[in-house]
């Protein structure tokens, strides 16, 4: 007679994927909700397997970004630590600018993780009709040059919002993070989109992951790019591949 020891080795399930999250809760929903969808599954057990370590006690990174906050990297530490731990094979974020800081997270914790905004500048670099891309994004990951760097080194120019339009931008950030985004926010929102067209851009870029529960694909100007589904989709590509 043989046994069964699928239950006892936790490999024979397939890689565990680390999810850093909590920043905010919601986006970390709505990255796990996306990457269930990227995922070809009929049944439950086909899904991956995955740890998520939801901490919304993070500092905020943007105000860590610009110098007026207090340095998020030792609680991204103390995630990404708890993820290797539980055997997770490789990890992601579910924030944008927790990407600035997590080059010193890999110095500390030795688990690979797979960049978001690599990944978003990759895919954007093989469209033959994007030249150049608007991005809705904190003022952090502005001021940090993320997806302006990524994006130039694959070959896209970068647009971003004038003074007063970033302004708008981050209000509806904040108040997707409370709950309370209402509609004259979501039309600004398009509105500054809109701008971004005018200045060039082929594709908007959500690149802060409250962006997409801000304004949908309908409502943007020109084909609205979310990081966190082309995350999700090489999630399962590499998942798949280990």
């Amino acid at each position: 007679m043989t046994s069964d020891n699928t239950a006892a080795d936790p490999s024979a399930q397939g890689p565990l994927v680390g999810i850093l999250g909590g920043m905010g809760p919601a986006a970390t929903v709505d990255f796990y909700s996306k990457l269930i969808a990227a995922t070809p599954a009929a049944t439950d057990q086909q899904h991956l397997r995955v740890m998520i370590w939801a901490d919304p006690t993070v500092p905020d990174r943007s105000q860590a970004i610009v110098g007026h906050g207090e340095d998020p990297t030792p609680k991204l530490v103390e995630g990404a630590q708890q993820l290797k731990a539980a055997g997770a094979a490789f990890y992601v974020a579910a924030c944008n600018g927790s990407h600035a800081f997590l080059p010193r997270v890999r110095e500390q914790v030795d688990l690979e993780y797979v960049s978001m905004i690599e990944v978003t500048a990759e895919h954007l670099s093989a469209l033959p009709y994007v030249k150049a891309a608007g991005l809705l994004a904190t003022d952090a990951t502005l001021t940090a040059g993320l997806y302006q760097d990524s994006l130039a080194e694959y070959g896209v120019k970068p647009i971003v919002p004038e003074a007063a339009d970033q302004h708008t931008v981050m209000e509806a950030i904040y108040a997707v993070k409370a709950g309370d985004l209402g509609p004259e926010l979501r039309v600004s929102l398009v509105r500054v989109a809109q701008s971004l067209v005018e200045k060039g851009a082929d594709v908007i870029v959500a690149a802060c992951t409250e962006i997409p529960l801000a304004m949908t694909t309908e409502e943007s100007p020109r084909p609205l790019v979310d990081p966190a589904v082309l995350l999700a989709n090489r999630v399962v590509t590499k998942a798949n591949s280990l």
